[in-house]
């Protein structure tokens, strides 16, 4: 066999230029192996390079998630006070325990067992739990302190237990909807609680921890532990004690006239705070999921509606401002009804008037006049009116969800939108924007920005923040002002306020009642009545809006349902609030030198006086009186009255002549007299 030839199986021939070499099989696989192990070792060269030096950061990273953990020190949530410092939220401490799945999967059966046991859901509930892949999850959040008694951390490998704060409101249902609530991270998710969460919430801390080789976490000392900052502390213009009472009132007055739901807000007139602001029904925050959507909102902010009368306020000022109709105008209010050419149906009075004065036509509520008003005013200058009253426009109130509500330009209405404008038809308004319009006439034409937060105070005390009254515009000259406070003086004293007067200090205010615009149309029988009034009317200093949804018991109008909550409000607010305490004479034992004449010309010997000092001290008498002097006098007396319902006294605890000392708490049960008055509008 010729080695040589080209065919032998066992060579292989290499061509270099003219020379020829043969190689045996043996060595060509020497060399693919030898060429083979070249690339191998390249390859595990530059993956040892891409891993030790490119990606080093990001395996150092895995490596250490597996013996360190990142614990969040959570900061504690700020506390939201009244304008008196009374807490409305703040926080206590619970406990919470999680866990590693990986160091507890040994002992997940006795810990699902045990939890179980303590907290009553089910052992798969805790074993799926543990069966997890991550390295943490929360078997409990925010349990009771006392549990931790009952879980043997030692026992039970890869347990993680860490305090956490809790929210917790302090006055149940008073201003639940204003206040809001938070969710289990202490995340604010509705109301004050949303919109002053950036300032509440702080900044949380952390701790790194290591595990030793059994597994057993202790904090690293090759990270510094980093503190959290508690978040900051509101103080709301809010008066807790002026809430209670809008709430208490309320609710009697939506369960005496068999309505759906109601809403309150009382101002200071000067400086646009909202001392009040509240609904019936209330919710707990405690328990806000419990709530339908419907009552969580905070609807003087969040929901319009048609005002009716309490729109008035608009027409007369239009056409006192613009010097267009005098006071004492007269207008025929046609009987009652009034066919308008192109109007399908008639505009029409409770009452049937015949000539009455313009200012006659605010108190008695005449939409009739109103409307002939109106024709007179014209559409511009009625809008430009309502929009400098700040109808249509956000206040831009310190809380979420705030709806402007609607006011068409005047292109935009119909031939008889003027006249119905005119009586408080065709737009949609919030209770608050009312309220505040209302501030503005008893600011003297002046209107503020409705406030809800007074201050930001950081956790050592120091205020960082503190919100002014803002103007916002003048909406009439002073002058007009004072003849609308006439007019609204009017109407509680003999128009359809009637209700809403008050022994011993003058009440303005105005009446609305209007049909509910449902699904397109006006719903049969389903009205909102509302009353709007400022005291006292000479130094007006706050503006009450009550508000009846749907009332179905003898009268549905404002002046009969709306109008004697207002008057029960004002009543307490008057008796308790510190700009309407009665000034109390300062009593002490003095000596004088009396001189009597006596018939014999002779002049008597100097003796002391008796004073309040000296004369035996019992509690007065006050059954019978109104809140308003009750209070007046057991306050001379140094005696604190506390305050159930309003009206006429008629029961007191403890019993007069009773031995009186300083301080001694006095329960009054008081009582409204029985009014009766002609169906108001």
């Amino acid at each position: 066999m010729n080695l040589f030839s080209r065919k032998s199986p066992n060579r292989i021939v290499r061509q270099y230029g003219k020379k020829r070499v043969w190689l045996n099989h043996a060595q060509t696989r020497l060399r693919l192996l030898q060429i083979g192990i070249l690339i191998f070792f390249v390859a595990v060269c530059v993956r040892l390079v891409q891993l030790q030096i490119i990606d080093s950061g990001t395996y150092r990273g895995y490596a250490q998630k597996q013996y360190e953990s990142k614990v969040i020190l959570p900061a504690t949530r700020g506390i939201i006070f009244d304008r008196n410092d009374n807490f409305i939220a703040s926080n206590t401490m619970f406990v919470s325990f999680a866990a590693d799945p990986k160091l507890a999967a040994e002992d997940a059966r006795e810990i699902a067992a045990k939890f179980s046991k303590l907290f009553g859901k089910t052992k798969r509930y805790y074993i799926d739990k543990l069966s997890s892949d991550s390295r943490f999850v929360w078997l409990e959040r925010q349990v009771a302190v006392e549990n931790l008694k009952k879980i043997d951390q030692q026992k039970f490998k890869g347990i993680v237990i860490l305090y956490e704060p809790k929210r917790l409101y302090h006055s149940d249902h008073v201003a639940g909807q204003l206040t809001g609530f938070t969710d289990i991270d202490n995340n604010g998710l509705a109301g004050i609680e949303l919109e002053c969460d950036k300032q509440l919430q702080g900044v949380d801390g952390y701790v790194v921890f290591q595990r030793d080789g059994l597994g057993r976490a202790k904090p690293s000392v090759d990270y510094p532990r980093v503190e959290p900052t508690n978040g900051n502390n509101i103080k709301l213009t809010i008066d807790m004690k002026l809430q209670s009472i809008a709430e208490r009132e309320l609710q009697r007055g939506v369960e005496a006239n068999k309505a759906d739901r109601g809403i309150v807000v009382i101002m200071n007139v000067r400086t646009g705070e909202v001392l009040a602001i509240g609904q019936y029904p209330t919710l707990d925050p405690n328990k806000f999921g419990a709530y339908n959507l419907q009552d969580q909102k905070l609807r003087a902010v969040t929901d319009v509606f048609e005002p009716g009368s309490v729109f008035k306020v608009v027409t007369a000022s239009s056409a006192i401002e613009h010097n267009l109709i005098k006071p004492s105008q007269k207008f025929f209010a046609e009987n009652g009804k009034y066919n308008v050419t192109g109007r399908p149906k008639p505009i029409v009075d409770t009452h049937e008037y015949g000539w009455i004065t313009f200012q006659e036509a605010v108190a008695y509520s005449s939409n009739i006049v109103m409307a002939k008003a109106s024709d007179i005013i014209g559409s511009e200058r009625l809008y430009r009116m309502a929009r400098n009253y700040g109808f249509g426009i956000a206040t831009n109130i310190d809380y979420p969800g705030e709806v402007r509500g609607i006011l068409k330009r005047p292109a935009e209405w119909s031939g008889t939108s003027l006249n119905t404008i005119a009586f408080g038809y065709e737009v949609q308004v919030t209770p608050l924007q009312i309220a505040t319009a209302y501030c503005a006439v008893a600011n003297g034409g002046i209107l503020m920005k409705p406030m809800l937060v007074k201050s930001e105070i950081d956790p050592l005390g120091q205020t960082v923040n503190e919100y002014k009254p803002q103007q916002i515009r003048r909406v009439t000259s002073e002058a007009t002002a004072k003849t609308l406070k006439d007019f609204f003086v009017d109407a509680v004293e003999y128009g359809t306020g009637i209700p809403a007067k008050l022994e011993g200090m003058s009440i303005a205010g105005k009446t609305g009642t209007s049909k509910k615009f449902v699904d397109g149309k006006y719903e049969p029988g389903s009205y909102t009545a509302s009353f709007v009034g400022f005291y006292p009317a000479n130094d007006p200093q706050l503006v009450c809006l009550v508000m009846i949804d749907n009332p179905r018991g003898a009268s549905y109008y404002g002046g009969t349902t709306s109008a004697p909550v207002f008057r029960s409000i004002a009543e307490q607010v008057i008796s308790t609030s510190e700009m309407f305490a009665p000034v109390v004479p300062e009593t002490r034992s003095v000596t004088q030198n009396v001189v009597s004449e006596k018939p014999s010309g002779k002049k008597s010997k100097p003796f002391p006086l008796a004073t309040t000092k000296d004369m035996p001290r019992a509690i007065p008498d006050v059954r019978g009186l109104s809140v308003r002097k009750a209070v007046s006098i057991l306050r001379m007396n140094k005696l604190e009255p506390i305050i159930n319902g309003s009206g006429t006294v008629i029961t007191q605890s403890p019993n007069a002549g009773q031995p009186l000392k300083a301080g001694m708490k006095i329960a009054l049960i008081c009582q409204q007299k029985v009014l009766t008055t002609l169906s108001t509008n």
